[in-house]
């Protein structure tokens, strides 16, 4: 990536040499372009929000950055691209976004995220840390920036406005108006289950902002919720990519004796899946854990793995996701364990499932969605 200050190596993570899509957009160009050409004064305390694979604060990394995200994926290509390009460890801090912010932010950069709601949760959070000489700059593809994303930057932070479009990258400044009288944040989001989900139904949900469709139970999830295993026998459970836990938490207050484990690649994900798991009063134990996929569960350690797989990365809609939880599925199931998976009936899992497993078993299917089953046999 070509910036004022060099020309960082970059990569996402994890590494995939066969992956083309780049660790950088026109709008990271564009935002560290403004800085420079506008002589913005990178001093104080400089904060990112959402960078999405570390390029901002991999170029800024002579100002010491705090970086603020939700994606361990993006929190683990920062560190790599950081020590790739030689940056002294410790220079930039990062969090998460459950991370409590600096008490002090003198420059505010904020990469805005396809969610409205994390955008909304995040400039609520930070708000307090800024001051009237925050300089506020937001930075997205021109398709990510819409109406409603300025509204919220000028209810939330004051008077906003937007530069011209450079190379389909579009800027947004606002200014901070600490006499503002900004609104009491909603999230995190409380609602009641609807009824005929199985043992879920009429159970308390707990979402915080940027969680897959936060407000109500996708479809997809609401189908897989009625044809979920009875789970009995199966003591070691994983919800992968669980979302808002609601699957996980089916299955442990269907079966008290499963010991499920919790893991997504977002903070506000697993932070989610815990708030749901103890509103509902489970027995039982579970884990919560944030991280890449099923890295860091032992071989043959599991027997049942239940998966609503993404398609997209961001703005690119792909299968390298899905492929790399169902080969990380076949890796921890014991020999007769079973990959439980629903998605949309166009993406073709079945295929991916009998090349890896050598099985896949059609459970229940509708106009839309599909619910499929592999089984890890001996030997493979």
């Amino acid at each position: 990536m070509t910036t004022p200050w060099g020309e960082p190596a970059l990569t996402r993570f994890p590494e995939d040499p066969r992956d083309r899509l780049r660790a950088w957009d026109a709008s990271d160009e564009y935002l560290l372009r403004h800085l420079a050409e506008r002589e913005v004064p990178l001093s104080g305390t400089v904060v990112v929000v959402g960078d999405r694979w570390g390029a901002l604060v991999t170029a800024l990394a002579a100002h010491q950055p705090v970086q603020i995200t939700d994606s361990h994926l993006a929190q683990e290509a920062t560190r790599a691209n950081l020590a790739r390009n030689g940056v002294t460890p410790g220079s930039v801090r990062l969090l998460t976004t459950q991370d409590p912010p600096p008490g002090r932010i003198d420059v505010l950069l904020v990469r805005v995220p396809k969610s409205l709601a994390l955008l909304e949760d995040q400039l609520l959070r930070l708000t307090p840390s800024v001051h009237e000489g925050t300089v506020v700059v937001g930075t997205g593809m021109v398709k990510e920036i819409h109406t409603s994303t300025l509204a919220l930057f000028e209810r939330i932070i004051g008077p906003t406005r937007t530069s011209l479009a450079e190379k389909k990258a579009r800027l947004v400044f606002s200014t901070p108006d600490p006499a503002r009288e900004r609104p009491a944040s909603p999230w995190p989001l409380s609602y009641r289950l609807p009824d005929g989900i199985g043992v879920l139904s009429g159970r308390e949900v707990v979402n915080h902002a940027g969680v897959f469709c936060a407000d109500r139970l996708d479809i997809g999830t609401r189908f897989f919720l009625r044809h979920l295993p009875d789970g009995r026998g199966a003591r070691q459970v994983v919800d992968l990519g669980c979302g808002n836990g609601v699957v996980g938490t089916a299955v442990a207050l269907a079966d008290p004796a499963a010991e499920v484990l919790f893991t997504d690649e977002s903070f506000q994900a697993v932070a989610s899946a815990e708030a749901t798991y103890r509103a509902n009063g489970v027995p039982g134990h579970a884990e919560f854990r944030v991280g890449d996929g099923l890295a860091g569960v032992p071989d043959a350690s599991v027997d049942l793995v239940l998966n609503n797989p993404p398609f997209h990365s961001h703005q690119a809609t792909t299968d390298a996701t899905a492929w790399r939880m169902f080969t990380g599925a076949k890796r921890v199931l014991r020999p007769g364990g079973e990959l439980w998976v629903v998605g949309n009936r166009h993406l073709g899992y079945h295929v991916k499932l009998r090349r890896l497993f050598g099985n896949s078993e059609l459970v229940a299917s509708d106009r839309k969605f599909v619910v499929l089953k592999a089984v890890k046999r001996q030997g493979r």
